[in-house]
């Protein structure tokens, strides 16, 4: 018996999505763990963003093809024939069936990939150009809090992926019987595209301001133009935003009854509210995070600190809101 079969046969609990969501947040642990050894050693923090957006990448791949890879496992232990990897593009053309995925769980997949190879490459790149994160600069020199760090970042990984484990966990050809588009995709997938245009926008604003500045073009000292003058922090709130169209998107799959079966709930109130719980957790703990511990925070104190007896400083921290854009 292969390790990969004996992790599987390990891990095929009667639950549909217990089946799904224990390999998963594993892999998003182990992850975490087999980066935080050497940059502990290394006292780095170059491959902590980056390795946390492999990490989503990782444990969305891995939901979306467990079921094959059970079958396939399956039909090589009894000499059967192995079922065919399932095509991502006729996928998106279906509603799903035997041996096939239904589109949401492709899109939602895709949307998650998308942006974090974005932010991964985005952060990658910074802290390359940089050479270092402040964020670190004490957390590193101890090793509990450094490997804390990154636990805590598969906590992240691992809650923001709520909706798209759950989904991922529903038999395909359960699946099917959804209609092929419902409001709440729609809307879902609007917020998704809307935030993620949003934080794009800011980041290259910001990066381009950087960079005149670096060019001596201009001689400001905080960034007011563009969507950093609807809001002080527009990135932020387009991370939020879209981390609320996948959990709606996923919401209105889930509490259906196809959803219901097919996470092996029972339905009812508190079946339904368990499933609006799943997908309410990712964007309601990103916004907590970018709100309260490593976003807004910590931007908020580092600016205050440098500019804040400054007039022009406090007019624009004044008359610009600090999360929802103004008008």
């Amino acid at each position: 018996m292969t390790l990969l079969t004996t992790l599987l046969h390990a891990s095929n609990f009667r639950n549909p999505f217990l089946r799904t969501l224990i390999p998963s947040i594993s892999l998003a642990y182990g992850l975490q763990a087999a980066v935080a050894i050497p940059s502990i050693l290394a006292q780095s923090e170059r491959f902590y963003d980056l390795s946390g957006s492999l990490t989503y990448l990782s444990c969305t791949a891995l939901s979306l093809y467990l079921p094959t890879l059970r079958a396939r496992a399956a039909a090589a232990a009894t000499g059967g024939v192995k079922p065919e990897w399932p095509s991502l593009l006729a996928s998106l053309s279906g509603k799903g069936g035997a041996n096939a995925l239904n589109w949401r769980q492709v899109v939602l997949s895709a949307a998650v990939s998308i942006w974090a190879t974005r932010l991964g490459t985005y952060l990658f790149q910074r802290i390359s150009a940089d050479g270092s994160d402040s964020r670190f600069d004490e957390i590193k020199k101890s090793p509990p809090k450094f490997a804390g760090a990154f636990m805590a970042q598969a906590t992240w990984v691992s809650l923001c992926l709520m909706p798209i484990l759950a989904i991922n966990s529903i038999p395909s050809a359960s699946m099917a019987a959804l209609p092929m588009l419902a409001m709440t995709d729609v809307i879902g997938l609007a917020l998704y595209v809307g935030g993620l245009g949003f934080e794009v926008t800011a980041d290259r604003q910001k990066n381009a301001w950087v960079q005149e500045k670096k060019e001596k073009i201009h001689d400001e000292d905080f960034l007011t133009r563009g969507l950093w003058s609807k809001s002080r922090h527009p990135n932020y709130f387009g991370e939020s935003t879209l981390w609320t169209g996948i959990a709606t998107v996923g919401g209105g799959v889930l509490v259906s009854n196809v959803g219901q079966v097919g996470m092996g709930l029972a339905g009812g109130f508190w079946g339904r509210l368990l499933a609006l719980a799943m997908c309410g957790v990712s964007p309601a703990f990103v916004t907590f995070l970018l709100l309260k511990v490593s976003g807004v925070p910590l931007s908020e104190k580092k600016y205050d600190k440098r500019y804040g007896d400054r007039k022009d400083y406090q007019e624009w921290k004044k008359n610009t809101p600090m999360f929802i854009p103004k008008l």
